[in-house]
């Protein structure tokens, strides 16, 4: 199974904690992690996933594999900017966000149109004529999200 880890390039030292633990799970339950392969949550979650020997791929926003973080296995260089975040998406069979921006905002957006599996701690809540989207799990720490977004 691929899981998008998905978040903000800055982030609090508590969504880097818990992009961290949710990258060492995802690891531990054998799934591969996908995410836009630079920094902040992205880079927690893939340091998390490589501490547990999980392996991950970073969907990069520019021309050069270089600039992915020290802890992505295989680095694709688009250099699409954001909307490499479609190609991130349609890769996995499921998002767990992290906090996030806009652009966290814009691949959960993507995710729910694709039909995939969304988990968000501490992240977006989506509402339509003020009745919350429920197909946005919320979860209430890492080990409960990789849960959800594996299925478990």
């Amino acid at each position: 199974m691929y899981v998008a880890v998905i978040g903000g390039q800055v982030c609090s030292p508590e969504e880097e904690r818990i992009a961290y633990e949710v990258g060492l799970h995802l690891a531990k339950s054998g799934a591969v992690l996908v995410c836009g392969g630079l920094g902040g949550v992205m880079e927690a979650a893939c340091k998390g996933a490589k501490e547990a020997g999980g392996v991950t791929i970073g969907i990069l926003p520019g021309p050069f594999r270089s600039d992915a973080n020290p802890y992505v296995d295989y680095a694709i260089a688009t250099d699409m900017g954001q909307a490499r975040n479609a190609i991130i998406i349609r890769t996995v069979d499921a998002v767990v966000a992290v906090g996030g921006e806009y652009g966290t905002l814009s691949e959960i957006a993507l995710a729910l149109k694709m039909g995939k599996r969304v988990v968000a701690i501490s992240s977006w809540e989506i509402r339509r004529r003020g009745v919350p989207d429920d197909r946005i799990l919320n979860a209430d720490d890492a080990a409960a999200a990789v849960k959800m977004a594996v299925g478990q």
